[in-house]
């Protein structure tokens, strides 16, 4: 499998902010981490083996369950990214479509 565009920078480490919220939660393991975060077991896992990014939802929900703040959580698994993008079709504009030969929109026709 491939790892995720963040897992290119050498500070990233998704382990380093699980491994605090265990702690901080007083949780056994990963499975009560997935129960407490309301997530299957092998998103947890995926994360652990850096196949899978900590999505933006994700650290949403974290902030809610714990209480501590976004950028807390980022800087505890590496992430110094300034700005936070969900996808790479996000803050991009949409194609301008292309008139019909004649010189109008192909809706006028």
């Amino acid at each position: 499998m491939t790892e995720h565009a963040l897992s290119g920078q050498e500070s990233y480490d998704p382990n380093r902010l699980l491994d605090t919220l265990l702690q901080k939660m007083n949780l056994k393991n990963d499975a009560a981490l997935s129960r407490m975060l309301e997530v299957a077991p092998p998103v947890i896992s995926k994360i652990r083996h850096r196949r899978l990014p900590i999505g933006a939802s994700l650290l949403i929900r974290m902030h809610e369950t714990t209480g501590m703040s976004i950028r807390e959580l980022r800087d505890l698994m590496g992430d110094r990214r300034t700005k936070y993008r969900l996808s790479d079709a996000q803050g991009k504009p949409k194609p301008a479509e292309a008139p019909a030969a004649g010189g109008q929109p192909s809706h006028f026709h």
